[in-house]
């Protein structure tokens, strides 16, 4: 009798609407896409409500309840506001009916929601989305939810977990399901941060390696294209961009350039170390006069004289090669000298640069840690209902 009738429509009342009750609603968080920005949903509400047309007189039919096809009478729909894909399926083909017009069911939610959550203390992020639930309803007709107890799934999505969800309400017909998530940082902290701090503190160590050799210039080097290819390979694996883009973009990028300028002051200081002058460019020796060469040529000879005999006229006058070997000792020693002089220059500006390398860096690292921690950064989760 009652599937004869095929109700399939909303009962009508008196005010134009039917109030909805939600008994039972389960909440679990499927996973969060931080590329995306997407929070990917799962929904299981017991619904019940009251249809007049649907009640019986128990002396004619003598059951107090039966089992109808749900596709058979009208059954109530839920929609998921701030979601872009929103789909309702029925636990059961069937449903419960009592005498009295009362009908209980159980449907399932699966939605992806638009959350931007907030990523800028990534990966220390934590942050609330809000998952709006409303019933069909049009210029003041329609279902209105009533909602009772909620269940919260807790479980782990990846790297993200939900905390308790709680039922809100912005207004009478706006509900909402705000649920936290806070990040797991331990995986994310030791496979995205933690390499960038160890490769400044190694950069920070190659001050002990000497300037000269050219060894310290190779290992900051390496260290240079060893981050480039670590930020390579971690750019699909950082989250995406929102109104609060994680400042973890922005240490990388300071870490290549602390990197990057560590490296091309080592190579100047050597320079400075091994010649004694900064110049970026050796100086290039013009071209060889007749006049010159011929002076070369001399210099040549008074050089021979100086360690040599010459053949021809025997063995010069001792006095005149006692001098000339000294000037040339002399040369020598002021050569070395200013060599010495230029090293313990560029060692004291190497010193001098390591301490404030190290200073900077460490307060750095102890100020951009702090701010991923503890800076909150502010979204409007709900801009979909202006």
């Amino acid at each position: 009798m009652l599937i004869k009738k095929e109700y399939l429509s909303q009962p009508q009342t008196e005010n134009c609407t039917q109030n909805i009750f939600v008994k039972f609603l389960e909440y679990q968080t499927l996973s969060v896409d931080t590329k995306s920005l997407l929070l990917i949903s799962r929904l299981r509400a017991t619904l019940e409500w009251t249809d007049p047309d649907l009640a019986w007189n128990t002396s004619v039919y003598q059951f107090n309840e039966v089992i109808l096809p749900v596709s058979k009478i009208w059954s109530p729909e839920l929609h998921v506001t701030n979601g872009i894909t929103t789909e309702m399926s029925h636990s059961s083909p069937d449903l419960l009916a009592n005498s009295k017009g009362t009908v209980i069911h159980s449907v399932i939610i699966n939605a992806q929601v638009i959350c931007e959550v907030n990523l800028f203390n990534y990966p220390f992020a934590s942050d609330k989305c809000p998952v709006a639930i409303q019933g069909w309803s049009r210029m003041g007709c329609g279902t209105n939810l009533v909602f009772g107890e909620l269940k919260t799934v807790i479980a782990s999505s990846g790297e993200w977990e939900t905390g308790n969800a709680t039922l809100e309400r912005k207004r009478s017909d706006r509900n909402f399901i705000l649920v936290p998530l806070s990040i797991k940082s331990t995986q994310p902290f030791i496979t995205l941060v933690l390499p960038s701090i160890l490769i400044v503190i190694a950069d920070a160590v190659s001050f002990a390696l000497p300037l000269g050799g050219g060894e310290r210039n190779g290992f900051k080097v390496t260290l240079v294209l060893s981050f480039t290819m670590f930020l390579i390979i971690l750019n699909d694996e950082l989250p995406g961009d929102g109104e609060c883009s994680p400042i973890i973009r922005f240490h990388f990028c300071c870490c290549l350039v602390i990197l990057v300028v560590s490296m091309l002051w080592s190579m100047v200081m050597t320079r400075l170390f091994a010649e004694g002058r900064f110049g970026l460019f050796r100086q290039s020796k013009g071209p060889v006069s007749g006049n010159a060469g011929g002076g070369k040529a001399k210099e040549d000879e008074e050089v021979k004289a100086e360690v040599g005999v010459d053949v021809l006229g025997g063995v010069k006058d001792d006095a005149q090669m006692l001098r000339k070997v000294v000037n040339f000792l002399e040369a020598l020693d002021a050569k070395t000298r200013e060599s010495d002089r230029n090293q313990r220059f560029a060692s004291k500006l190497d010193h001098i640069f390591f301490w404030f390398y190290l200073i900077c860096g460490s307060a750095y690292l102890i100020i951009m840690n702090s701010v991923m921690v503890a800076y909150e950064c502010s979204v409007d989760h709900f801009e979909f209902w202006y």
